[in-house]
């Protein structure tokens, strides 16, 4: 089954590539990204299938083969349960990116499902490799695509965010580059299986890396204060690019740290936790309190994600088993929730025109009874009400910073804990404030009647809705997968 990477790779690459023929100068046949990435998730499932979920610390379904024999780096993928639930994540989200698609005419229709298939490819090439320059590889094929996705079918000022995203990911780009090179310098391999085995690495070294491999990583994450390029791409960009930037680019910054940085770099990883903690509980009350102020649906869907990625970068720096499995459940909740949220705030955007709360008038239930359930649903899942997806990230965070590691001091982290306990009921304030504005109150009278949720906005909404139920309700489904994974990363921690 070692086939099955390198097929996720070739289809929506090779997707892409046919749309280059002069035979699609024209036209793009109808529902042709929705076959491909359709394709795309079919091989994530039947991976998933596949998978022995008995031995999930093993990678699997590895191919490992010769890339640039001069320099001794190979072309080198696989999975474990690290990595699992973010590949069908991606390929998930991708597809149903394409439903939501096919529900309405686009401008450039050719080039948008081009854009997204190489976009598909690096995503969830990142996932799978497990050589530092291809996973550096993958990591940039993604920019270039949403950048163009951002300055082409965005917003008025899509030009000014798309060129802001692409200068701030480049510099965190670049500074990763240097810290995966000292890696490479000190250890004489990129193979991060190895490398997680043992590297001989000096502490100081270790702590040096780390630094730049973290930067790199906490800007795309994002981590505050590297954010600040987010919320305007976020306001700017269409649905789509708002929906794969929340739910899969920013799970390659926070991914880093579960498949590189902690495992590779333990020592450098417990010297600087209590500052990646300390970023992350400033960005967690930061992006609540962004979020209080924003007038913008999207932008204020923007800044929670600045709060919702604190905590994930929060379960990190606890490095304990139960901190970093918070990390990981919080980046596939925060996927499905902020795909949800941004899906449904560009379908407000369609109908009435504009984001901006204020203009919207309030009275969406009494309206649009469908779509304010569902921008309610998405709320209160994303603030962590108990039996949703968003609980178990957030509340185990929190678990992990009451026992941090033992390298780590317990008062500090405490007192993480308690800052993080305040960001979570700032959180549920500007949800609830934001519903009361839009979707209360009876509706203004200048507006006529709209049209509800469409069969396709349905279709593309509805299996996040269930994920979203069946990771809240039933956490064990992907706990599973990433405990012994995660133990494996963090030998000799105590849980």
């Amino acid at each position: 089954m070692s086939w099955i990477p390198i097929a996720m790779l070739a289809v929506p690459l090779l997707g892409a590539a046919v749309l280059l023929l002069p035979r699609f100068a024209g036209r793009v046949p109808r529902g042709y990204g929705l076959a491909v990435s359709g394709v795309t998730l079919a091989l994530a499932v039947a991976m998933a299938a596949v998978f022995d979920y008995g031995d999930t610390a093993r990678m699997q379904f590895q191919t490992d083969v010769p890339w640039i024999p001069g320099l001794d780096l190979r072309f080198h993928l696989g999975v474990d349960g690290i990595s699992l639930p973010l590949v069908v994540l991606t390929a998930l989200l991708t597809f149903l990116c394409f439903v939501h698609l096919a529900g309405r005419p686009q401008s450039r229709p050719r080039a948008l499902a081009f854009t997204l298939l190489v976009l598909e490819t690096g995503m969830i090439g990142t996932f799978l490799a497990l050589d530092l320059l291809l996973f550096f590889v993958f990591f940039e094929v993604v920019l270039v695509p949403m950048y163009f996705v951002i300055a082409v079918w965005g917003g008025p000022e899509r030009r000014a965010a798309a060129v802001k995203f692409i200068l701030y990911t480049l510099l965190g780009s670049a500074v990763l580059l240097l810290g995966l090179l000292v890696v490479w310098s000190q250890a004489g391999t990129l193979d991060m299986v190895a490398l997680a085995r043992g590297n001989g690495i000096a502490r100081s070294t270790q702590i040096l890396a780390f630094l730049a491999i973290g930067a790199g990583l906490a800007v795309k994450a994002p981590m505050w204060p590297l954010h600040t390029w987010l919320p305007d791409a976020h306001t700017e960009a269409p649905t789509v690019g708002s929906v794969l930037l929340a739910g899969v680019l920013l799970k390659m910054g926070t991914y880093g740290f579960a498949r590189i940085a902690i495992p590779i770099l333990p020592e450098g990883a417990a010297t600087v936790a209590p500052w990646l903690g300390a970023f992350a509980v400033i960005g967690i009350i930061y992006g609540s309190l962004a979020c209080l102020a924003q007038r913008d649906l999207k932008r204020m869907i923007a800044y929670s994600s600045v709060g919702h990625m604190g905590f994930v970068l929060l379960g990190f720096a606890t490095l304990t088993p139960v901190g970093v499995n918070a990390a990981l459940f919080g980046n596939v909740a925060h996927g499905l929730i902020t795909g949800l949220l941004f899906f449904v705030a560009g379908a407000v955007k369609d109908r009435y025109g504009t984001a901006d709360m204020a203009r919207l008038g309030g009275g969406m239930l009494g309206r649009l009874p469908y779509i304010g359930s569902l921008l309610t649903f998405a709320c209160v899942a994303s603030l962590g009400l108990p039996g949703l997806a968003g609980f178990w990230g957030e509340m185990l965070a929190l678990f992990g910073a009451f026992r941090p590691a033992a390298e780590l001091s317990r008062p500090l982290f405490l007192t993480f804990m308690v800052i993080g306990g305040i960001g979570t009921v700032l959180t549920a304030a500007y949800f609830l404030l934001m519903l009361s504005r839009v979707t209360h109150g009876r509706p203004a009278r200048d507006r006529g009647p709209a049209v509800d949720v469409t069969a396709y906005e349905l279709a593309a909404w509805t299996p996040l809705v269930l994920l979203t139920l069946l990771f809240g309700l039933w956490p064990k489904a992907l706990l599973a997968i990433t405990t012994p994974a995660v133990q494996a990363i963090l030998p000799g921690v105590g849980s």
